[in-house]
């Protein structure tokens, strides 16, 4: 009989997955193997006849079900880049199993009563900072998970989350599903006026790829967006936008507005049953924000000072648009269109322009120049680690001494079984046992375009700064440097999280940094200073239209979750447009809602937290202040960012990591600088 894989430590380098022996088959009898493994170790925590003590109880719960959380990310990490319906299935299988188990443990009395007796004794423990921070978010997950319910209510409790479980991994299945059979095949090459040869030739490749004739275009954003951008065919643009617009809400097979529904009901009933108003205030608890009204009392306040520019920048684009076209209402289809348009005239900036300077393999090795400069890490491409596809390149990072820092992975192309988008992910977290620093294996995900038979892949800017924000999500996972897994790298306040991210994205905008690696595919010509300039020029261009859309989201995002009774929202559009009533500058379409494929806060982890991206802007905003004044490759700054942000973990509260690094709390006023929006 075939031995699982998946049930033993990998005997490979760096104990790395083994990803061409696993089979997809393997993956569920390795779950069930692993859930009951770590029951056992649950088991031997609660029958230890020692008394609770915080190593018997605290940090033996921390680093119990091992193998359970590496199968888990595996497998989870390939039904976003590189699924098949043989995963979903076994998703939509293993999802209640892994909830059910989440819930035996934060619903055990036994175990749950050992905690309370470590937690009731803390002060008379001599425990360091992160031993408290961890004895703290362990009692809390016990008591925000229904610990102290009774045992009606704790069965209730589990329903609900078997049942959010399967909805939220549907939701996802929905999606990808719209994304990937849609298809726009172009015969005419007359209908492909405007684009750059480069998107015609990806286009020609993608048709041959699969027989056919002419150009097919598709929603994945290497194709959709430089469409939807260079396209002077309005019709077309038109089609592919409601398309993109419209999935998911077609009241077919496919359909998420029942899913939206149950969703946010579930989400709602789950937060009462645990004492919360609403689903908001439950998430909100452990977040810098705290709660609802302070959330949208920051988005308000942010849309008030953006509204007025949005405003202008709209009658400006619509106004430029009927001068140019004679068009009759600027719609959302012609919103890339004319700024882009609008762009190239003001700046004399055409994206085309700048991509044969973003070959990305020189992007890739301006990345980890920078993180080189600023954190002496060194990157190196390796070929004997195992990849779940030919795409994935591997690396070994290591620092000045040579000794390992991390594996990192990088996925850029799209292909049939990847979501849309951009992420980081880990396969292998950061911790240290028994002495040993068990370094982290990290990946990042993206969408980029393809090379050609002619060209390589050759970036637009956005995706340039895209690559170094997944990278800064990195980097805040490869420099980990904590005891416990459960507060590494990432595991921090939601809120908090993007600040790595969005901080290196500032890099991409300095002639220092740009001259290391902006260097022209055919030439190596480095950028010139006039193109850097004009980067910088037009880096708050439409600033007030993208801050608005930024607000709209995060309020459509409160507006479902904040909500004290959503039970009585019965239709999902009109709900959705009576959301975006005060930040709405388009005509809407009746065939599109953005609910229905908000992936972010109905499948991913942001539900109640999208408005985590404006708010970490506020951080990297005034942290990237201080590196200007020192100078943006200061080893001292850099020094004291690694130390008191990226390496820290969740160890400590994020407003004190913060003002360890930077001497001081953050001004939102540097946020409002660096976007234009305050003189």
């Amino acid at each position: 009989m075939r031995k699982n894989i998946l049930n033993n430590v990998f005997d490979t380098p760096y104990n790395t997955a083994p990803f061409s022996k696993i089979n997809d088959h393997d993956f569920l009898p390795a779950f069930k193997t692993a859930i009951k493994n770590a029951k056992a170790e649950i088991d031997a925590i609660t029958k230890n006849s020692e008394a609770p003590n915080f190593k018997n109880t605290i940090e033996a719960l921390d680093f119990s079900g091992e193998q359970l959380d590496r199968i888990s990310s595996l497998f989870f990490n390939l039904n976003s880049a590189e699924t098949n319906d043989d995963i979903q299935k076994i998703a939509q299988e293993v999802s209640p199993l892994l909830s059910e188990f989440s819930n035996d443990i934060t619903l055990n009395e036994a175990l749950f009563k050992r905690v309370k007796t470590v937690y009731n004794k803390k002060d008379e423990l001599d425990l360091n900072v992160e031993q408290q921070t961890l004895l703290e978010k362990k009692y809390k997950s016990f008591s925000r998970n229904g610990a102290n319910l009774s045992e009606d209510k704790k069965e209730k409790l589990r329903d609900i989350d078997k049942q959010l479980s399967q909805l939220k991994l549907k939701f996802g299945e929905n999606v990808l599903a719209e994304t990937n059979t849609f298809e726009m095949l172009i015969a005419n090459e007359d209908d492909l006026s405007g684009l750059p040869e480069g998107a015609k030739e990806a286009a020609a490749q993608l048709a041959e790829s699969k027989n056919k004739k002419g150009w097919l275009f598709t929603l994945d954003y290497p194709s959709y967006i430089p469409f939807m951008t260079y396209a002077d065919n309005r019709k077309l643009r038109k089609k592919l936008a409601i398309a993109s617009g419209a999935r998911a809400f077609k009241n077919d097979a496919l359909d998420n507005q029942n899913n939206v529904l149950k969703i946010t009901r579930l989400r709602h009933e789950r937060a009462n049953l645990l004492g919360y108003k609403t689903h908001a205030h439950f998430v909100l608890e452990e977040r810098m924000a705290e709660t609802p009204e302070k959330v949208e009392q920051f988005l308000n306040e942010l849309l008030e000072k953006a509204k007025p520019a949005a405003k202008s920048e709209f009658e400006n684009l619509e106004d430029f648009a009927k001068k140019l076209d004679a068009i009759d209402k600027l719609q959302k289809w012609d919103s890339s269109y004319y700024s882009e348009k609008l762009k190239q005239k003001l700046f004399d900036l055409d994206d085309e322009k700048l991509k044969p300077y973003f070959k990305l393999e020189n992007v890739i090795n301006g990345a980890f120049t920078v993180a080189n400069k600023l954190f002496d890490l060194h990157f190196e491409e390796i070929h004997n680690i195992d990849t779940y596809h030919d795409d994935v390149l591997t690396y070994k990072v290591t620092d000045n001494k040579g000794d390992l820092v991390s594996i990192f992975y990088a996925d850029f192309f799209p292909r049939k079984g990847k979501r849309n988008g951009a992420w980081m992910t880990s396969f292998k977290p950061q911790s240290i046992k028994d002495g040993v620093n068990e370094r982290p294996h990290i990946s990042i995900v993206c969408n980029f375009t393809k090379p050609t038979k002619s060209k390589p892949s050759l970036l637009t800017f956005n995706e340039v700064t895209t690559l170094f924000h997944e990278f800064g999500h990195a980097l805040h996972g490869m420099l980990a440097n904590t005891t416990y897994p459960s507060l590494s790298g990432t595991s921090v306040y939601w809120d908090f999280v993007e600040l790595p991210s969005q901080i290196l994205e500032n890099w991409c905008y300095q002639k220092e940094a740009l001259e290391l690696f902006a260097k022209h595919y055919e030439t190596g010509e480095v950028i010139p200073m006039d193109l850097i300039e004009k980067i910088k020029a037009s880096a708050t261009f439409h600033e007030g239209m993208q801050t608005l859309r930024q607000i709209s989201f995060g309020l459509l995002d409160m507006s479902w979750h904040a909500s004290d009774s959503p039970e009585t929202i019965k239709d999902v559009k009109a709900h959705e447009t009576k959301a975006f009533k005060n930040t709405h500058l388009f005509p809407d379409v009746a065939e599109n809602c953005m609910s229905t494929s908000f992936s972010h806060i109905f499948q991913g982890g942001y539900s109640s937290g999208y408005y985590s991206y404006k708010w970490a802007e506020v951080l990297d905003a005034d942290a990237f202040e201080y590196f200007e004044e020192a100078g943006i490759f200061n080893k001292t700054v850099a020094t004291k960012f690694k130390d008191h942000v990226l390496s820290k973990g969740g160890t400590e509260s994020p407003m004190t990591l913060y003002k360890r690094f930077r001497g001081k709390a953050p001004e939102p006023e540097a946020l409002l600088r660096r976007a234009g929006l305050l003189k």
